[in-house]
């Protein structure tokens, strides 16, 4: 056919690692590379498709016709390559694919292109990037900042609602480089997490059913446009995660499923392959290529967009076979449980795969049952992720919050259930975009009472969240008692910062940041049962939590007393180990955040007064609905 040409980017090596699934950096070999041969302009094009007779590739260079033949190689890698003069960065094309399964013709979009067309367009756009990065401090330093022993204090974000201009259309990457990154700046987040940037056909999807796993989305600009925003969050000392979804993918003609006329993503069992809840097709995470193409995109992520964190989605999808499935409609594993043993070995693979090849970075795990050793090593039988979200925290919290306080008393376990099971991994305490949504209304009115006690609850819910042990997650709008459900096309209410009730939650977030960043005994032990102690969990009459948070260095330790009742507890004996006196840091019910103000102004003598099984003890204020920190 005219204007193919001989060429590769694949040695022996590189097809002896796809095959066996252990390349790692697949991006470099397949896709569409601008490149010069033999003194021409043009494109590298090379696709994986094993069960195709003919692959062509069409685009606007040859009107969409089936002109340019690919050649496949004849090792039996199923890979079809060859370069085409005349093409280059900005040209558009898909893969007409012609299979040897019954004759079928797809016509599919790359799935290793770094650039698509804007949604509802589908083809693949060449793409060549030329953007000089800018945060070799961070780069050089996160190790002492993205620890699991360093504050994550995570401003979770959907880029299309998060600001809109005044006639409701997207900020671009560009710009939000300066407003987001100043606004997650002054609100004193340690990290920024993106819900999926990378392209996706169906806005109501928010993101999570992918098509270009190798391209951010066109909505906001070029690739170099979303480098820039992250190379502006680091270059201000805030970390960028990225939403990732490796356990399904849409049904889209132009995606990944029945990619070359057969299940060559996807798993070819429907009980194994599709997914009944999103009506999406499931990886065959058994297959070698499949694998490496999953790893090598974490791993594209983390090197050509410098991420520092993935956060892998919908985990618990993946490891059980009976997943949202009635009986009958999977098939147990070889041991006759409901284990997906791929899928395991799978996750195991691609997070040795990134802590081996990056320095710095976590994986983080939104995995909601009891599966065991989600954060702990591969080498101890662990998953090997770093973090794991806490959903049963976050069921649990809400749960207990929503009950009117006068009944509270009757629900104490609820509260101090978690501290049962808090350090048997590393955990993310999770405020995220599925508890706004589907009628499960705002935070701010999912808090009984009236309307001072909605704040004062919502207040001492933060609190208490930046107390308990744990990395800390924030859904944007919550930072600000958002009162209504997230609406992902349009804007935040921005305008209800003028109300005072409103800044004061704001201003409180703000400052519960600072708190978090500034006090190690918050941070240094927060995944180790080391960094906490109870001083008292037992007194449901009056609805009041005490207890030690601890650091490397005792001087650092702070206690802390919850009041979850609007009952000022005046003059309430706490035990404790110190002498001296205690001080006053922190106050939900403060004036500047909304509340009454009820307030330890004064330094808090310790007396030898035993209580709580310690031979010390002080008293002190704890206000309404409220939580205070003393040092």
């Amino acid at each position: 056919m005219p204007g193919v040409l001989s060429h590769s980017l694949f040695s022996n090596f590189d097809i002896h690692l796809f095959r066996s699934g252990k390349h790692y950096r697949l991006y470099e070999k397949l896709g569409s590379h601008p490149m010069k041969v033999d003194g021409v302009e043009g494109t590298y094009f090379a696709v994986w498709a094993p069960s195709a007779n003919a692959v062509y590739v069409v685009g606007d260079f040859n009107h969409w016709q089936q002109d340019h033949k690919l050649n496949v190689r004849w090792d039996g890698s199923g890979i079809w390559e060859g370069f085409i003069p005349g093409t280059g960065k900005g040209t558009l094309y898909k893969y007409k694919i012609h299979s040897n399964n019954d004759g079928m013709v797809t016509e599919k979009a790359d799935p290793f292109a770094r650039s698509c067309e804007h949604p509802p367009r589908t083809a693949s756009v060449v793409w060549e990037g030329d953007y000089t990065w800018k945060d070799e401090d961070w780069m050089e330093t996160r190790e002492t900042k993205n620890g699991l022993d360093c504050p994550h204090s995570v401003y979770e974000v959907h880029l299309g609602s998060w600001k809109r201009k005044s006639d409701n259309s997207f900020m671009t990457y560009k710009e939000l480089a300066d407003d987001l990154v100043n606004y997650v700046k002054e609100m004193n987040f340690t990290h920024v997490e993106f819900m999926p940037i990378m392209e996706y056909p169906y806005d109501p999807s928010w993101g999570y059913q992918l098509t270009g796993y190798f391209a951010p989305t066109s909505r906001f600009g070029s690739p170099e446009d979303f480098k820039l925003l992250v190379d502006k969050l680091h270059q201000n000392g805030i970390g960028v995660i990225l939403d990732w979804v490796p356990s399904h993918f849409p049904e889209d003609a132009h995606g990944l499923g029945m990619f070359d006329g057969s299940h060559l993503f996807e798993h070819p069992d429907k009980r194994r392959g599709y997914h009944p809840d999103w009506k999406s097709l499931i990886f065959n995470y058994g297959r070698n290529e499949v694998r490496a193409f999953l790893i090598s995109n974490a791993l594209f992520w983390l090197d050509q967009f410098h991420a520092d964190a993935l956060r892998v989605d919908a985990v618990a999808s993946m490891l059980y076979l009976d997943y949202s499935r009635e009986e009958g409609e999977w098939e147990p594993n070889i041991y006759g449980n409901n284990e997906n043993l791929e899928a395991i070995s799978f996750v195991r693979e691609l997070n040795e795969a990134v802590y081996l090849n990056f320095n710095g970075v976590q994986m983080i795990a939104e995995e909601s049952t009891s599966f065991s050793m989600v954060s702990r090593p591969v080498s101890i039988g662990g998953l090997g992720f770093g973090m794991k979200w806490m959903m049963g925290w976050m069921n649990d919290t809400l749960e207990y919050f929503k009950n009117d306080p006068i009944h509270r008393r009757h629900h104490q376990n609820d509260i101090t259930f978690s501290m049962t099971y808090t350090f048997t991994e590393n955990f993310m305490l999770p405020f995220s975009h599925d508890e706004v949504v589907y009628g499960k209304q705002s935070l701010l009115y999912r808090m009984p009472g009236d309307e001072w006690q909605r704040f004062a609850n919502l207040r001492l819910l933060y609190g208490y969240m930046f107390t308990h042990p744990g990395a800390k997650l924030l859904f944007m709008g919550a930072e600000f008692g958002q009162s209504s459900e997230w609406n992902f096309q349009a804007s935040l209410d921005w305008h209800l910062l003028q109300y005072d009730v409103h800044s004061g939650i704001q201003k409180l977030v703000k400052d519960l940041n600072t708190l978090y960043r500034n006090h190690p005994a918050l941070y240094e032990k927060q995944f180790t049962d080391e960094g906490f102690q109870w001083i008292d969990y037992g007194d449901h009459e009056n609805s009041v939590l005490t207890f030690i948070r601890k650091g490397v260095n005792k001087k650092d330790d702070l206690i802390i007393a919850c009041n979850f009742t609007p009952i000022l507890r005046l003059n309430y004996r706490v035990g404790i180990e110190k002498t001296g006196k205690l001080k006053e840091i922190f106050n939900t019910d403060d004036q500047k955040y909304g509340g009454s103000g009820s307030t330890n102004n004064k330094a808090l003598k310790v007396e030898s007064i035993p209580w709580h099984g310690n031979k010390k003890s002080m008293e002190l204020d704890i206000p309404p609905l409220g939580v205070v920190i003393l040092k």
